[in-house]
Parts: structure tokens; sequence; C-alpha cells
């Protein structure tokens, strides 16, 4: 018998290379059009604040988003991973200057200097999660440190995955790929 892990282990390898493979052009015309689509949203226009991940490589691109929300008077938080916890550590930024390379090499908010936010009461708030894939459901693979399920958990606002069409799967639990802790965003942008 196959185990979600993996299955999971599996999919992810396959999910990378079919990312990976995605032309920059095709790339940067998908990252526009979830763009425009996340912009349009009623959510959106209602946040007082955004949770933000930082893109990296090949994933979808939010820094246009940051912008977006700090150009519109948004609160923007971005999150650190702490060692200990494999949490999330949120704080808020107001550019993307002095940003410091964290524990997986992803540029984070130096907590010494970023006011802390917490995700616990942000009613008024919107968080963008990444992901290898999402599934009909909402729920997400991501890189299998459990930090966005246990910041989903917590979250109280709207959750939105940004997810390529050609890498969005019908159903997670139908492949096996589905555990107790997992948590599906709101909503998916797709493109």
């Amino acid at each position: 018998m196959v185990d979600a892990t993996d299955n999971k282990a599996q999919l992810r390898g396959r999910l990378r290379a079919a990312r990976a493979a995605i032309g920059p052009s095709e790339r940067g015309r998908s990252d526009e059009a979830i763009r425009r689509q996340v912009l349009a949203m009623g959510d959106w226009g209602r946040s007082d604040v955004v949770y933000a991940y930082l893109s990296l490589k090949d994933e979808v691109d939010t820094r246009a988003l940051v912008s977006d929300a700090l150009r519109a008077g948004k609160r923007v938080a971005l999150p650190r991973c702490t060692s200990t916890q494999r949490e999330l550590a949120w704080h808020y930024v107001s550019s993307l200057d002095g940003l410091v390379p964290g524990r997986f090499g992803i540029l984070e908010p130096d907590p010494a200097l970023h006011e802390p936010a917490s995700a616990a009461g942000a009613v008024r708030s919107l968080a963008l999660v990444p992901g290898l894939t999402f599934d009909d459901e909402g729920f997400r693979l991501g890189y299998g440190g459990g930090y966005y399920d246990g910041f989903l958990s917590r979250f109280e606002g709207v959750s939105v995955g940004l997810c390529r069409s050609s890498l969005r799967v019908e159903s997670l639990a139908g492949m096996g790929c589905l555990e107790p802790h997992d948590v599906p965003v709101d909503l998916v942008v797709e493109a």
C-alpha cells in the first residue's frame, strides 16, 4: 500500500519538472492574468492587510501584487520561517527593500526591523498562498514543510491559492495525496 507521503513525494517531483518546463513568456502571461484576476476580486478591494509570499524562481510571481497592495495603501505582511516550530512568523513591510535571506534562502523581513503581524483575528485580510498545485476543493500540495497548513488553520481572512492552469489537478484526495493536517484555501486563482 502506498501512503499519502509517498504519493506526495512522487507528485512533487512531477510538478516541479512540469513547472520548470514552462517557458518565461508563458509564465509571464499566466502571472499577469493571475495578477489581474486577484486585483479584480472584491475580497482584494475589501482587504486592509495582504499576507503575501515572495515568489521564488518559477513560482507564480507575487512581487507585482505586493507593490499593488502597497500602492493601494494596504498593509503587507511577509512570512519568516521559524527554525524551531516550523511556523510562519509574519511581519509588516513597507517595501521589498531591506529583506534578508532566511532559512531556505527566501528573502524575509528582519524581525529586528519589522513589526510583527498576527494572522489570528485578521478578518479584513487576504492571504496569497503558494503551492506546487491546487485541486478543485482548494487543497494544495506545497513543499512538504507544513508551514502554510499551520498558518491556514489559524487564518480568519480569505485565503487565495495562486496556480498556473497547466499545474492544476482535479483531486489531491483522489490521488492519495491528502493527510489529516492539510487545510484548503478558500479559492484558487489560475491562468
